[in-house]
């Protein structure tokens, strides 16, 4: 390869390298999601509900489904009820951080 001549490097290990630079971006809003669901998460199960025969505060099946989405990796839905649920019952949302 002559010097200073890059037409020899192959566009896929170009293409590649771009890719692992960008690739924690989008890894890092999703932490941060996750964070967030998790927190709304354990609101709702602290906070809402109905009491169960022991006097324990049993979540709704909505919130339990949403929780899961967290978990599974579904943030946006998992957040949406959530929020809806914490909001339903008159608290205010906990506020969203940005991704560092």
């Amino acid at each position: 390869m002559a010097r200073g001549n890059m037409t020899n490097i192959p566009v896929g290990a170009l293409v590649g390298a771009l890719a692992l630079l960008l690739f924690p971006i989008p890894t890092w809003a999703q932490a941060n999601d996750t964070a967030y669901c998790v927190e709304l998460g354990d609101l709702v199960l602290r906070y809402t509900g109905s009491p169960g025969a022991d006097g324990e505060t049993r979540p709704n099946f909505a919130a339990i489904e949403a929780i899961e989405n967290c978990h599974k990796g579904n943030t946006a839905a998992g957040i949406k009820v959530l929020e809806q649920i914490l909001r339903s019952n008159g608290f205010t949302l906990p506020r969203r951080t940005a991704p560092a």
